[in-house]
């Protein structure tokens, strides 16, 4: 079954549920009084599932493998942050390492994916010969 929304992406799907755990975390632990540390972490984490998104609004492979290389960045940047939030014992080792290993396998998820766009045939959505029909229409 063909995916027409990133909403149905499991790798977006799985970034929002990880958004969601990074602002309970910012909002319930001692992590909510480092703004600095509380905010990276959370346009990281927003990063990701904005990125996929986008990319995938972009309807073209390529450009869709640039923004999904973002996110799997920022899957790093967030998972970095979290050591850090560790190390400051703004959070317990077990909900630390929950989430780093949730975003490693995020990380590789985006990761398959990219490696699946770069060796498909098809170029995506709007180099479809309907879209090119559709704008010749509108010109």
């Amino acid at each position: 079954m063909p995916i027409k929304n990133f909403e149905d992406l499991e790798i977006w799907q799985i970034a929002r549920r990880l958004t969601q755990e990074v602002y309970t975390l910012a909002q319930a632990s001692k992590l909510s009084r480092d703004y600095g540390l509380r905010d990276q972490m959370r346009r990281a984490a927003v990063s990701i599932m904005s990125n996929i998104a986008e990319g995938f609004e972009r309807g073209g492979n390529q450009e869709f493998g640039q923004f999904l290389y973002v996110a799997k960045a920022s899957c790093g940047e967030l998972r970095s942050q979290v050591y850090v939030a560790l190390d400051q014992k703004y959070i317990d080792p077990q909900a630390a390492n929950e989430m780093t290993m949730a975003l490693k396998r995020l990380s590789t998820m985006i990761k398959h994916l990219i490696d699946h766009l770069k060796q498909s045939e098809m170029r995506g959505p709007k180099y479809s010969s309907s879209s090119a029909l559709r704008s010749s229409e509108i010109s």
